[in-house]
């Protein structure tokens, strides 16, 4: 419950999200005023017989001030305490009977334990302590003073004060521990959905690295063994061939040394060969054996190397969300190249189920990348990992968009879930 705002005092339970709970205070504030200043008068009046017009001021002075209390709480304290250590000294110079309570009426105490429940939501632990403080001091020092003599019944004013000071901080702290509760969930997720994509990047660029060392590793050795390949180079062609080789070598090197940092001792699986189109079978294999009936129409298409491993990785990903969340599940993997026909686009692959069709992008080949799953054949009890990040998606993308492709990814209305991505294959559409 943040007190200011720009500078301006925010009202009691302003932070709360439904409107009649924003209203709440300034309603009870409303209807103590309006009920105890006329109840104050007549008491004051009629049963302490103090004079009219001071149980007036008195009573505007201690009724008042609860609007205020809505926004400004401990300046209505100061008010109302000081208003009613008046009204007690005031009672002393009048004849009341021994039966009415002294120092503070019971309207006086209606008033001052919902001034302190006000106090409570808005202040610190060291104020409500001075006002607690500040409330047994001067209902002790009245007692000294009692035309009656003392009894435990004046001590209701410091005793119900502090209650209702308990109450409203403890109310304030636990409102204040599950706000910052909630900002903390809120930071985590997003340093979690961050952390997952810098992962993910960090993954492909590696990998982006031996596609890209293998390359140039070809075009160095080429370059090298150009003048014994190939008879009677003049001098200037084996020049080109030998700057083309440095380069290339300086190249790799300078891709290592940045590739480093990425990098870190625990990677050793990073040094295997990057799979392929040709090892999604073998992947939808050991999903069959393990995860549920897999259904897979294979591509065997010449594709980029990155394209290749983006589709692969989707693949994967896609085919571990369906162990995790739909064990048992029938699944389609499917993958297809899709040709424009006379500049209209190409072939339109159906969604694995003979259902509704992806729209293949004009401008050149594209790899469409399917995966498609039926609803589980028995809810299950829950995931059976529960230790997942929940940000598979987030590579899922990062794939599709370093190759510059478009990816579509949600539930079914029957219950399953489909995965489409399609990636590019012309140079064009790479770049």
């Amino acid at each position: 419950m943040t007190p200011v705002e720009e500078g301006r005092p925010r009202a009691l339970l302003a932070g709360a999200s439904r409107r009649w709970v924003r209203a709440l205070p300034w309603a009870v504030a409303f209807v103590l005023c309006v009920v105890l200043l006329p109840t104050t008068i007549v008491v004051l009046t009629a049963d302490y017989g103090l004079n009219g017009g001071v149980a007036s001021a008195l009573a505007v002075a201690q009724s008042a001030p609860l609007l205020l209390a809505v926004v400004r709480p401990l300046h209505a304290w100061y008010v109302v305490f000081a208003a009613d250590v008046a009204g007690a000294l005031a009672l002393l110079g009048v004849d009341f009977e021994q039966r009415l309570l002294w120092p503070f009426p019971p309207m006086e105490l209606v008033g001052y334990v919902a001034l302190c429940l006000a106090l409570g939501l808005r202040e610190r632990r060291r104020t409500l302590v001075l006002v607690w403080l500040a409330t047994a001091g001067a209902n002790v020092g009245l007692g000294f003073a009692a035309p009656h003599g003392s009894g435990a019944k004046e001590l209701l004013f410091t005793i119900l004060g502090g209650v209702a000071l308990l109450l409203g901080g403890v109310l304030r702290e636990r409102s204040e521990v599950q706000r910052r509760l909630v900002e903390q969930e809120t930071i985590s997720e997003a340093e979690r959905g961050r952390r997952t994509l810098l992962e993910e990047r960090a993954r492909i660029a590696r990998e982006l690295h031996d596609v890209v060392a293998h390359h140039m590793s070809v075009i160095t050795v080429q370059a090298d063994t150009a003048e014994y390949r190939l008879a009677a180079l003049p001098p200037d062609v084996r020049e080109e061939f030998t700057s083309i080789a440095a380069t290339a070598r300086e190249s790799l090197g300078e891709m290592r040394r940045l590739l480093g940092v990425l990098r870190n001792e625990e990677a050793h699986g990073e040094l295997a060969p990057q799979p392929g189109l040709a090892q999604i079978g073998q992947l939808v294999e050991a999903t069959a054996r393990t995860g549920g009936p897999v259904d897979f129409t294979p591509c065997d298409a010449e594709v980029p190397e990155a394209v290749g491993l983006s589709a692969y990785r989707i693949v994967q990903e896609a085919l571990a969300n369906v162990v995790r969340h739909a064990p048992g599940a029938a699944t389609h993997v499917s993958l297809s190249v899709s040709r424009p026909a006379d500049g209209q686009g190409g072939e339109q692959p159906a969604d694995g189920r003979g259902g509704e069709q992806l729209a293949v992008g004009r401008g050149g080949e594209r790899l469409t990348v399917l995966v498609v799953n039926d609803p589980p054949p028995e809810p299950p009890a829950g995931p059976l990992e529960v230790g997942g990040t929940g940000h598979g998606l987030v590579g899922m993308r990062e794939r599709v968009r370093l190759v510059g492709g478009t990816l579509d990814a949600g539930p079914l209305p029957d219950g399953g879930f489909r995965v489409a991505a399609q990636l590019p294959l012309t140079e064009e559409d790479l770049t």
